[in-house]
């Protein structure tokens, strides 16, 4: 892995893993056990190996697709974050509600798309941040 995506790579996996187990195993802990849909032993290597997988993948859709717009920061750090929190969303809060025996879906819904907003309002700044850092470093002659 380069420096740029293993940066990119940093931006996702680290917000991602602090605020998951924070949300899901600590603050929303009785609300999530009131859903009945997951497993007493949580297996936490499982959930860091996913995050690595998206990590890696959103690193190099941010390289390839955001970060060569002509577009100011801001700009990519919306895009990026409309585009990841859907994606996000799609497959962890729509597919899971779909296919999860759990005691509320529309309770499932709505604390899955909290945390999807929560997650892609750190990681899309974050992303956009270390690759600006990336390109005005690699602006400056050496």
């Amino acid at each position: 892995m380069n420096p740029r995506t293993a940066l990119g790579f940093a931006a996702y996996i680290v917000p991602t893993f602090a605020l998951g187990f924070v949300w899901h195993l600590v603050l929303f802990k009785g609300y999530y056990d009131a859903l009945a849909m997951y497993r007493h032993d949580v297996i936490i290597p499982f959930g860091l190996l996913s995050m690595a997988i998206q990590a890696v993948l959103f690193a190099i859709v941010y390289e390839r697709l955001f970060d060569r717009m002509a577009a100011s920061v801001a700009t990519r750090t919306l895009l990026y974050g409309v585009f990841g929190a859907a994606l996000s969303w799609s497959f962890t809060t729509i597919a899971v509600a779909a296919k999860n025996v759990m005691t509320s879906v529309p309770s499932y819904l709505a604390i899955e798309t909290a945390f999807t907003i929560a997650q892609w309002v750190m990681v899309a700044p974050l992303t956009a941040w270390v690759y600006a850092q990336r390109r005005q470093n690699s602006a400056v002659p050496r």
